[in-house]
């Protein structure tokens, strides 16, 4: 029983991921962001569930990608096709994000080296931004919407080198950025409030940067 448990989650995942893209679709584009929330709950329960059962497969890792695809693929690009759609005749740019999605999820698939880290933005993280655009509480301009699309899905396959949570132990050295990204994003969120919540990601991309620079130098 407990070798299904892993793929339980992640049927949940691609459950929830499947009802948010119904619910921008038809009812409110606004709470494509809960969705996206509660699926990456899932995600990284499937994963944690995985490894502390000792049940990990290649069934359960396609799976993943494919629920993936779903919740943090299709799930933005639809917010953001709905987003474009009220002001702009590019809208269906916003495609852009699932195929790029798609592509990352199949590139993470066959390297075995991002362990540590990332090579190119996560999906989860893509979607996370993309749906909290609209906490920053104003109309973004078309070309800035375009360009947020563009940009995103330029990050998914880029050759950037992004900070994993993966903690092999919990101490300070060999962790530093890893917790200054979290005590960081504590901090700016108790400052700034939800309007924090759509630049979480790139404060996340800068301190991987930065952190690469520190490695590269030492």
């Amino acid at each position: 029983m407990k070798k299904h448990i892993p793929n339980i989650l992640t049927s949940l995942n691609l459950a929830i991921g499947s009802a948010g893209i119904f619910y921008v679709l038809t009812t409110d584009y606004n709470y494509a962001f809960y969705f996206v929330i509660i699926a990456g709950i899932f995600d990284f329960l499937d994963g944690f569930a995985a490894r502390l059962l000792k049940v990990k497969s290649e069934m359960g890792k396609e799976l993943d990608s494919l629920a993936d695809m779903v919740s943090f693929g299709l799930l933005p690009a639809f917010y953001m096709m709905k987003m474009l759609d009220n002001t702009s005749e590019f809208y269906w740019l916003a495609l852009l994000i699932a195929i790029f999605s798609a592509l990352r999820l199949a590139k993470f698939n066959l390297d075995d080296s991002q362990s540590d880290n990332f090579e190119g933005l996560p999906t989860p993280a893509n979607a996370i931004m993309l749906t909290s655009l609209l906490y920053l509480g104003y109309q973004l301009p078309e070309m800035t919407l375009v360009g947020i699309v563009v940009m995103s899905s330029l990050l998914l396959v880029s050759r950037l080198r992004l900070i994993a949570l993966k903690f092999r132990t919990f101490g300070w050295s060999g962790n530093e950025a890893r917790w200054v990204l979290i005590f960081g994003s504590l901090v700016l969120f108790l400052v700034f409030r939800w309007t924090f919540i759509p630049l979480l990601i790139p404060f996340y991309i800068v301190v991987s940067i930065l952190s690469n620079v520190s490695l590269n130098k030492s």
